[in-house]
């Protein structure tokens, strides 16, 4: 089995299952050494993410706004928005193995691992939302993220924007969603919801760790400081830093990041 073009076949298939499946049996060929490395492979530039026939795509204001989560309805808004991320989370990390070619096995060990686990994650979310009477694709969703995929096409613009800015903003906004949904955890659905998010946000950590390890491995092979790493922000998603949102600074720090870092990402010192 070849290596990249198997997966630029699985990043292009559209439907969940389907790319699902596919994967895995690319993963456990991997795994058992059955996957071969092509000579000389140049990876495409997709024009649109793969779930562009499967969702309705809007721009990122007109995404229907969240609701109460104590009603099946707000359940639902909440649970498909956090399904597509993950969804996309699949593409972008399959994205990095496919990419980049000639890196060293350990890197595609990892972004593979990873894409192994939002595929985990997307399951479960996924199972929520049928048991609420929808499923992913009834509810307008935004291509940001495929976006900043596109616009980072180097290893050193890849890592510091996808693992360490987007993967790595989730460790901030999980807990605050979890703060809202503990109190009314004994609702059945808000306590599967809510288990499901602990075990994204426990994993989620690892994520990052690897995308920080990848980071100073193209510091390091580009010759730059990890300071670099505001000024790839800056120019991918201007005016991110600083910020007086909260910062989930202990999930931050065992993922990579330095004191140093945290503090120039706030308006205040935050370690």
């Amino acid at each position: 089995m070849q290596f990249h073009t198997t997966l630029q076949s699985i990043i292009m298939t559209a439907e969940p299952a389907a790319k699902l499946a596919a994967f895995r049996t690319f993963y456990a060929a991997y795994q058992a050494g059955e996957t071969v490395f092509e000579a000389a492979f140049t990876p495409v530039l997709f024009d649109e993410p793969s779930f562009a026939s499967v969702c309705e795509i809007v721009l990122p204001q007109d995404v229907p706004r969240r609701k109460s989560p104590v009603t099946a309805e707000g359940q639902i808004l909440l649970l498909h928005a956090i399904t597509h991320i993950e969804y996309s989370a699949i593409d972008l990390a399959l994205d990095h193995a496919y990419r980049f070619t000639g890196m060293p096995k350990a890197f595609y060990d990892d972004w593979l691992e990873v894409a192994d686990d939002e595929c985990r994650h997307f399951e479960m979310l996924h199972t929520l939302l049928e048991a609420l009477g929808s499923r992913y694709g009834d509810l307008p969703v935004h291509a940001g993220l495929f976006e900043a995929g596109q616009k980072t096409l180097t290893l050193l613009e890849r890592m510091a924007v996808v693992p360490r800015y987007f993967e790595a903003n989730g460790l901030d906004a999980t807990p605050q969603i979890l703060e809202r949904l503990l109190p009314i955890k004994n609702d059945p659905m808000i306590g599967r919801i809510v288990d499901a998010l602990q075990v994204i946000l426990e994993e989620e950590v690892d994520h990052v760790r690897k995308g920080d390890r990848w980071f100073d491995y193209a510091c390091e092979a580009a010759g730059a400081e990890k300071s670099v790493y505001f000024d790839i922000v800056e120019q991918c998603c201007p005016g991110s830093y600083p910020r007086q949102k909260y910062l989930n600074v202990d999930a931050r720090r065992a993922a990579g990041f330095s004191c140093s870092e945290l503090n120039r990402m706030s308006t205040e010192k935050v370690c």
